[in-house]
């Protein structure tokens, strides 16, 4: 058995690293959060005040238990501070290429000797950055998905040159803070997880700019043919966070020459982010929150029949 990881730095306080701390330090491991931005540690510390009541309501916490995971919670924008005393660097900053490798090339001189480090990158590789790394057989990805407390996976995929020694470390990790681990056998973009979560909202959001339905009505099929699911592919953007969602519909609109991709993501941009509307993070997405409409109790209700005539106009063709 490896070492275990206890010291652990989350680069980047978004939406995915910001649950990834809070989660490593409720499991009980010491976590440093570290952001370029003041303002976004601030939303972080504030996202993580909102995790301490949803572990309290729907993992039954107690405060004590709460008031420790804070305490082993720092926030730093100074990247050395940030990594200084790091055991494993989790990195989770946005899914733009140049951002991560220049983070990697500033981070190298700045690590112990044992440090390990794991991108958390939704749909990039890892042998993209393992040379930027300056260590890369201590080098591999570990991606979470977004609600950590409830999807509890984490999704472990190597490069040619990582050691076992780095993926039993890691491993080892993801059970000690309750994740089921998930092996991928080889390197792909967007990992099990992200391989059929992308595809799904590429199509709902296609149907969205087309103009073929509205978020409302494409959530309400989805939740419907997979009844119990808790919402439909726009909620699930919202929760993803809309800035998420475009970089990674322009990186790969780009990198593809996917023409649809490319006015998918500059749909995103026009009526949400131009808007400050970030998703479940801001408030505001596709839904409003705290009560977004998935969440009505006749969400997915057979209408009445006085209805017919406002669904008759939603059948109708716009003019193209």
């Amino acid at each position: 058995m490896s070492h275990p990881l206890h010291s652990i730095s989350v680069l980047g306080a978004g939406v995915l690293g910001g649950q990834i701390a809070w989660h490593s330090a409720f499991k009980g491991k010491r976590v440093v959060v570290y952001d370029l931005f003041e303002d976004a540690l601030d939303r972080c510390k504030v996202a993580h005040q909102q995790y301490a009541q949803i572990y309290a309501q729907d993992l039954g916490a107690g405060q004590h238990s709460l008031n420790e995971a804070h305490a082993r919670l720092t926030y730093t924008s100074d990247l050395a501070e940030g990594v200084r005393q790091a055991d494993l660097v989790i990195e989770a900053v946005p899914e733009i290429p140049t951002v991560k490798t220049s983070l990697y090339q500033a981070m190298a001189p700045l690590l112990q000797a044992h440090t390990l480090l794991a991108t958390n990158s939704s749909t990039l590789l890892p042998r993209d950055f393992a040379a930027a790394t300056g260590r890369p057989d201590r080098y591999c990805a570990l991606h979470f998905a977004i609600m950590i407390w409830h999807m509890n996976l984490a999704e472990i995929m190597a490069h040619e040159g990582t050691s076992d020694e780095t993926l039993s470390a890691v491993t080892e990790f993801a059970i000690d803070i309750g994740m089921v681990p998930i092996p991928v056998s080889k390197e792909q973009n967007g990992y099990v997880l992200n391989t059929w979560l992308v595809a799904l909202l590429q199509a709902a959001q296609t149907l969205i700019t087309n103009g073929v339905a509205t978020p409302e009505i494409v959530d309400r099929t989805y939740m419907i043919v997979n009844r119990g699911c808790a919402m439909g592919p726009c909620g699930i953007m919202d929760v993803v966070g809309m800035k998420t969602c475009y970089d990674i519909l322009q990186h790969w609109g780009t990198e593809l020459n996917d023409e649809q991709m490319q006015r998918n993501a500059s749909y995103i941009k026009a009526h949400f982010l131009d808007r400050g509307q970030l998703g479940l993070q801001s408030g505001s997405g596709y839904y409003t929150y705290p009560a977004p409409a998935y969440q009505r109790a006749d969400f997915l209700a057979v209408p009445d029949k006085s209805d017919i005539a406002s669904l008759i106009g939603k059948i109708r063709l716009l003019p193209r």
